[in-house]
């Protein structure tokens, strides 16, 4: 529960966004590679030497800005070490705590400084509307990457996400929710939890949308999902305490909707205690990825394309995997048998087909929400 889950660093947005044009790179103050390469132009390692010459320029630089990536958020702390372990470039880690937003602010106020950050994680509308500070870089894995998932010329590439679920406390819920629907039923009076107030925090407003899909909403009316809460708060099942880890483990909240690589991460904390049951509601499927940039001014150019290498490749992947999240080649790595198995089983099963907002719905929702939540709720 960190920052990255407040709406403005994280807004719900589409996994099949139409791609947008190609923005222009400004290029870093890092010098070229010894062998002529400016890195803070290339745009994929193939057109500069391959691979190995991107290893090599990177080391050199031997230092690599990061920010807003929490250790215990989707296994970044793992994914960090062993990027530092494999290539001995030091990861300077900025503001873990921080927001998407605060992830712009650094590289607008930053600018060419050397501790800019060179890479960002964002919610998927900061990287579509802050293209124009990105570097664009086509991976190794470009071809494997669905189109709907990436600018079409590298400025952005979405990573890991996943699905809003609902997770249960099974010591206190004989008989856990696996729809919206159940939501309702009188037996989960005061059992309900809902992460965070949805006019500010992204899992919440997925929630919201979510419900609305499961209630005769669409992506075009979210109201349903405003009105099915608010009909919860009257009916006494919406619980009005925002959930933690240790709300999770005290029991004050039971049931709780979040995203499912959270709900399952939550599981394997509190396993030792009780049973964390996680579900994926068939009655409203909704999901949602972050996305990766390179700050077109990286004060390590090199460092900045060899961690998106690392990040996009079939290690770099069954990490997120690892930290239950779902990466974003995924359904590719199954298809060829390069996805850990074990880890892939460990998420909750999903049925049917996620429904993806264009901005302009997720903007339009978002006035929705913001004008109609107090009252329903109230």
């Amino acid at each position: 529960m960190t920052a990255r889950r407040v709406l403005v660093a994280a807004t719900v947005a589409t996994l099949a966004l139409g791609a947008a044009g190609c923005v222009s790179s400004g290029g870093g103050t890092a010098p070229a590679a010894a062998n002529g390469t400016d890195w803070s132009t290339t745009t994929s390692a193939g057109a500069a030497g391959g691979l190995d010459a991107l290893v090599t320029a990177a080391k050199a630089e031997g230092q690599l800005n990061v920010i807003a990536l929490p250790p215990d958020w989707a296994n970044y702390g793992a994914i960090i070490s062993t990027f530092q372990q494999k290539y001995g470039i030091t990861v300077n880690s900025a503001n873990p705590e921080g927001s998407s937003q605060d992830e712009i602010n650094a590289v607008r106020q930053l600018g060419t400084q050397d501790r800019a950050p060179d890479v960002l994680d964002l919610g998927q509308s900061f990287a579509t509307g802050n293209a124009d500070l990105f570097a664009p870089y086509q991976v190794q894995t470009w071809d494997s990457i669905p189109d709907g998932n990436k600018d079409a010329g590298g400025a952005w590439v979405n990573d890991y996400g996943g699905f809003m679920s609902i997770g249960c406390n099974a010591s206190l819920v004989p008989v856990c929710p696996t729809t919206f629907a159940d939501l309702a039923k009188p037996e989960y009076a005061g059992k309900v939890a809902l992460n965070g107030d949805p006019t500010q925090a992204a899992a919440a407003f997925a929630g919201v949308w979510a419900a609305a899909l499961a209630n005769g909403g669409s992506l075009d009316n979210i109201g349903p999902g405003v009105q099915f809460f608010g009909n919860l708060k009257k009916g006494g099942n919406l619980l009005t305490v925002d959930p933690t880890p240790a709300t999770i483990e005290s029991g004050q909240t039971p049931i709780v909707l979040d995203w499912d690589y959270l709900n399952v991460a939550q599981a394997d904390k509190v396993k030792a205690s009780f049973e964390w049951k996680v579900a994926v509601p068939s009655d409203g499927l909704f999901a949602q990825y972050y996305t990766q940039a390179i700050n077109k001014n990286a004060p390590h150019p090199a460092a900045a394309r060899l961690w998106q290498e690392f990040l996009y490749s079939d290690e770099g992947q069954n990490l997120w995997l690892a930290g239950k999240a779902r990466p974003v080649r995924l359904t590719d790595m199954t298809q060829a048998g390069t996805a850990d198995p074990a880890l892939e089983a460990a998420l909750p099963p999903v049925s049917g087909e996620p429904k993806y907002p264009t901005q302009a719905q997720t903007d339009a929702a978002q006035r929705v929400v913001a004008e109609g939540w107090a009252a329903a709720t109230a």
